[in-house]
């Protein structure tokens, strides 16, 4: 079940591989995740040493969050991989020229997951082709109803 959908990523990258990783929150960003106060519009995934992190992820706190913990909603947050498909990530991102791109936020067996693209970056005439197909298809579908 999808929590949040980053359709922005769709639109800029091409997205060849996705993987699904865990990620270490506190007790209040869940909360706030399942109230739906989280977006990853902005979000990107960077590769420190042997170990992958999600930045810009921005998760506001609910007023009901506790006076005691100092909540900062965009601070960086760890994912989890196997260390075979965060080697894999490595050699790609350092070596073809790939990107990580978070895709969307959803649960897994009751667990809150991100599932993460291995993207190449789409040049602008390849932003405007996409769209020039969409409107295609979409207007194909309305004279498809007009002529029924």
């Amino acid at each position: 079940m999808s929590i949040i959908d980053n359709r922005k990523a769709h639109h800029d990258y091409f997205i060849e591989e996705k993987y699904e990783a865990g990620i270490v929150l506190e007790g209040w960003e869940v909360k706030a995740i399942r109230a739906g106060r989280a977006n990853i519009k902005e979000a990107y995934v960077i590769i420190r040493g042997e170990e992958i992190f999600i930045l810009g992820m921005h998760i506001s706190a609910l007023a009901e969050a506790s006076t005691h913990i100092k909540t900062d909603p965009v601070r960086t947050r760890k994912l989890l991989l196997h260390a075979g498909e965060i080697a894999k990530l490595i050699g790609k991102v350092e070596r073809a020229g790939y990107t990580l791109v978070p895709l969307d936020l959803h649960y897994t067996k009751g667990r809150i997951k991100v599932e993460i693209g291995l993207a190449k970056g789409k040049k602008q005439y390849d932003k405007r082709e996409d769209e020039k197909h969409r409107d295609w298809v979409r207007e194909k579908a309305r004279l498809m109803r007009e002529k029924v």
